[in-house]
């Protein structure tokens, strides 16, 4: 390989993913709770993949839990994003680009702001918003398996998303 192409090399090594078996919900929740205590998490940007049902949500659910959000936690299917603010004062913010289908309304709802801004982005669906959004620091898809288990694929696509994937231990 010529010299010229290491950078391409090491991008790759950054991009390598990484698989988890999540057996049960109670995997889910470990995975959430340890990505939780990451301080790199703050203002992250986390991009999830995987069919309808495969557990975008349910994982959501879980790491907003881990930071300490209470109450109900809905999918924001139909508002596109739901603001929440954990006891520390952190902003997240958990997007679902679904049925997000009208570029005026990424500037419209102010989107820009939001990701230009501190704190956690969660997208779901991220591939319907594509060439709006950043590239995310940490991609995590989920696939739903015939026996009720999740394969699930990490890819750090920015330092900060090796280091959230280095503080879980995956």
């Amino acid at each position: 390989m010529a010299d010229d192409h290491l950078p391409i090399v090491e991008t790759q090594k950054q991009n390598a993913g990484r698989k988890l078996q999540w057996r049960s919900e109670d995997d889910t929740d470990t995975f959430a709770r340890a990505l939780a205590a990451s301080p790199a998490l703050r203002d992250a940007f986390i991009a999830l993949h995987g069919d309808l049902g495969a557990g975008k949500t349910t994982f959501v659910r879980h790491l907003l839990r881990a930071l300490g959000i209470e109450g109900r936690i809905k999918s924001p299917t139909y508002a596109v994003v739901e603001p929440h603010e954990a006891p520390d004062g952190l902003a997240i913010f958990h997007f679902d680009f679904y049925r997000f289908n009208d570029p005026r309304e990424w500037e419209d709802a102010g989107f820009r702001d939001i990701f230009a801004g501190p704190g956690l982005k969660l997208a779901e669906w991220p591939g319907n918003a594509a060439g709006h959004i950043p590239v995310a620091d940490l991609a995590i898809k989920i696939e739903a398996m015939t026996d009720d288990t999740r394969s699930v694929t990490l890819l750090a696509h920015t330092p900060r998303g090796s280091e959230l994937l280095a503080h879980t231990g995956a």
